[in-house]
């Protein structure tokens, strides 16, 4: 009979070259992330999973008050008229809806919405909110729960139910709405590069891969380990269809009524998927300092009682002199160390310490940075706070150069047809190619090639080339990539 530690041991990791999908389904089991629920396409989000969500609602929580919005919470239900008020947004989203008919016990006279996205509940409130360009700019986000019905779940990344934020805004001007959609993507792209160590490429979507409802939609766009994209965060600018929609009108300045101008922005809980992909390996998570839910994690060592005492003091000595500055699990179970080293491994906790009663002897302690797995044995009064500091700065940093380095191994920039379908019939990643804007070449691009168009990058060399695949000219390069 195994004993229950070696439950650690047996959650075996496939790799990631012999199966890409089940090494994300394995990584995600053996940190002890999520789960599937008994609710089809639903998850579990586990509490270790659950705190990597919280660091990246913390972190954004007070980026999205620093720029002045508020938040602000709005029903899961939404009438069902509510809805196809804006045509080109219950189009987009007729497929994905949950509809109840039926409460209390009786058929209801509308059958309601379980929210897909709040932009229609939200607006309704808002053309009673404001009246004048006094109540202007109205800034308001909200944490919640969506539900989208889906046909292939998987962990995070696609799921019925997930979690995210949305931010809604109304302005007096198309100029201030769309500072303020900028703005909040440059906020997503902090988060993702700064935070999250996962550089991004930062753009506007075509016209067939924006919001629906929307004038145009910016994106940023990261690279997988299996070198496809994914959507990390994007942002809106509604224009004033919405506001046409349900009559959000204010008055200027001039004493004249005017439309609105909006937007609306987001993440979800995919980011955390994104963090896997991004940054993990064939021994499990591996998480930034900054996101990651526990910083160090001190491991004591024994084999009589009489070194566990002696260990066990060093330890939680240890434990006081950094717990004021950094999140610190002790983790005193009496336990074989191998099952522990594993288990912290698994879950991607940046930086070991382990003590035992050699290192008690010689005033030591041996350092193991999860990111390399680099090993030290360091003088016990050099480790605090500031040596910890470092050390987890530097995690941070090279774990960002890691995915940098990859994502740049894997752009090309590309002007034939022939190599461009070579590539994407290989090993994929970002290319780089000029298309000329029009929506029959955009599809057949990704009939032929399962790629599609991430985003239309902010950054262009302003040299003009042919199109990809119909050789018109073009003054626009894409990036393409196939994409969760």
């Amino acid at each position: 009979m195994k004993n229950k530690e070696d439950k650690f041991e047996d959650k075996k990791i496939t790799s990631r070259d012999k199966d890409y999908s089940q090494w994300y389904l394995d990584v995600i089991s053996a940190a002890d992330l999520a789960e599937h629920s008994s609710v089809k396409g639903c998850m579990v989000i586990k509490p270790y999973g659950y705190a990597i969500w919280e660091n990246i609602q913390k972190i954004l929580d007070e980026k999205i008050k620093e720029a002045d919005v508020k938040n602000a919470y709005f029903p899961i239900f939404i009438p069902q008229s509510f809805l196809s008020k804006e045509a080109e947004h219950v189009e987009g989203f007729s497929p994905e809806c949950a509809v109840v008919t039926h409460a209390g016990g009786k058929k209801l006279d509308e059958p309601l919405i379980v929210r897909p996205t709040s932009e229609t509940i939200m607006y309704d409130a808002f053309s009673k909110w404001i009246s004048s360009y006094r109540d202007l700019p109205l800034l308001i986000n909200q944490w919640a729960n969506v539900v989208r019905w889906e046909l292939r779940p998987r962990l995070f990344l696609r799921t019925t139910e997930f979690l995210w934020q949305e931010g809604h805004t109304a302005h007096t001007t198309e100029k201030e709405a769309e500072e303020r959609t900028r703005q909040m993507l440059d906020i997503y792209q902090d988060l993702a590069e700064e935070y999250m160590a996962m550089p991004v490429v930062a753009g506007v979507k075509s016209e067939l891969e924006k919001f629906a409802g929307a004038n145009h939609t910016y994106t940023i766009e990261a690279m997988m380990q299996d070198r496809k994209a994914l959507q990390a965060g994007t942002s809106h600018l509604l224009g004033q269809s919405f506001a046409k929609a349900f009559d959000i009108k204010f008055l200027g300045k001039d004493g004249k009524k005017h439309y609105v101008w909006q937007t609306s922005w987001g993440v979800s809980t995919r980011l955390i998927g994104a963090l896997i992909m991004a940054h993990s390996d064939d021994k499990g998570l591996v998480l930034p300092p900054k996101i990651a839910p526990i910083d160090v994690v001190i491991i004591p060592i024994w084999n009589s009682e009489n070194e566990k005492k002696r260990v066990l003091d060093k330890a939680n000595e240890l434990k006081k002199k950094l717990k004021k500055d950094f999140k610190v699990e002790l983790d005193t179970r009496d336990m074989r160390p191998g099952p522990k080293f594993f288990e912290w491994e698994k879950k991607g906790v940046p930086l070991r310490l382990e003590i035992g009663p050699a290192e008690v002897e010689e005033k030591q302690i041996l350092v193991v940075r999860r990111d390399g797995g680099n090993k030290s044995l360091v003088d016990e009064k050099k480790v605090e706070t500031k040596f910890i500091r470092k050390i987890l700065d530097n995690i941070q940093k090279e774990i960002f150069n890691k995915a940098k380095k990859f994502q740049i191994e894997n752009t090309n920039r590309v002007s034939d047809w022939d190599e461009f379908k070579d590539i994407f019939n290989k090993n994929g990643g970002f290319v780089h190619a000029y298309w000329c804007g029009n929506d029959k070449c955009e599809t057949k691009i990704k009939e032929e090639t399962k790629a599609t168009i991430r985003c239309i990058p902010f950054k262009q060399t302003k040299k003009k080339g042919k199109c990809i695949l119909c050789g018109g000219e073009s003054g626009q390069e894409v990036i393409f990539a196939k994409a969760y």
